[in-house]
């Protein structure tokens, strides 16, 4: 018995004779193969919907290896290849910013902690290092200064702060809703920039009656607060740098929503294995459950 591969090409000689084995017209043949795709465009076409939807959703952010995560998610099979070849063939892009320069007041004459971290960015546990910063966002009413406090075992925003003026209070907010949050032990290590907000009386007060480690880093060092550096300039060249915020409130709806819907919840960390925060504590959580 003699086999075909209906979508595999072949001569006419064969189409001949597969018709008359089939009993069909050489024109119905034609017609028929005109009008089924083949099943590896059908495929192709259900994983572009796939592919389209999940590009809306991180709003247009994510390149080819974090959307190939995303599918995976939803247990449909693809290599990350076929993804980046279906994107670049519909102009399926990752949208990208300027970069973004840091700004930190560290010409000030208060005390400051010694560098505790040293650029060890890899912690095994929660609640054992926090790192903090301060940013600056621009709208049409003036800045809008953001301050964050990160865990940097899940990389999770566990604390943030917005206020139109630079204060020492803006940290202390921050510090404040990180604490209200996880509640951790003694021995916390909190890690910052040596700028005059952190170094304040008031903000080492706060720490020292918490039982939490102060550390700066290096003069002039800006790879010793990488983390936290880092967020904000994704936070600003996958948010910020698309805007134009007419006044402070829209940046902070648009800044809350960023922080608390999409990165924490969301948004996939290659450093967590292309997890979200919150998707790689809840991981943690499970592996604490007795079996």
């Amino acid at each position: 018995m003699k086999y075909w591969f209906i979508d595999s090409e072949r001569s006419n000689f064969e189409v001949e004779e597969m018709c008359q084995a089939l009993d069909v017209t050489r024109s119905g043949y034609y017609a028929w193969k005109r009008t089924v795709p083949r099943k590896r465009a059908r495929d192709n076409a259900q994983l572009l919907i796939e592919i389209n939807e999940i590009h809306t959703r991180c709003n247009k952010i994510y390149g080819s290896p974090r959307i190939t995560e995303c599918l995976h998610d939803k247990h449909i099979r693809c290599s990350k290849n076929r993804v980046a070849r279906l994107m670049n063939a519909h102009g399926i892009r990752a949208k990208t910013a300027k970069k973004w320069k840091v700004t930190t007041n560290s010409r000030h004459t208060r005390p400051v902690s010694d560098n505790l971290v040293n650029q060890e960015f890899i912690v095994t546990v929660p609640d054992a290092v926090y790192v903090s910063d301060i940013t600056y966002i621009w709208t049409d009413e003036g800045w809008l200064y953001l301050s964050i406090v990160m865990d940097l075992y899940s990389r999770k925003i566990i604390g943030w702060a917005m206020d139109e003026r630079i204060k020492d209070q803006i940290v202390l907010d921050a510090l404040n809703m990180a604490w209200a949050r996880r509640r951790p032990g003694a021995g916390v290590v909190m890690h910052s920039d040596r700028g005059s907000q952190y170094a304040s009386d008031d903000v080492q007060a706060w720490l020292a009656l918490r039982a939490m480690i102060g550390s700066m880093s290096g003069a002039g060092n800006c790879y010793d607060n990488a983390c936290a550096e880092s967020f904000f300039h994704t936070l600003k060249t996958e948010l910020v740098y698309f805007e134009r915020y007419r006044t402070r409130e829209e940046a902070r709806t648009s800044i809350f929503n960023y922080i608390e819907i999409f990165y924490n919840r969301f948004r996939k960390h290659s450093t967590l294995g292309y997890k979200s925060p919150e998707q790689f504590e809840q991981m943690d959580d499970q592996k604490k459950i007795p079996a």
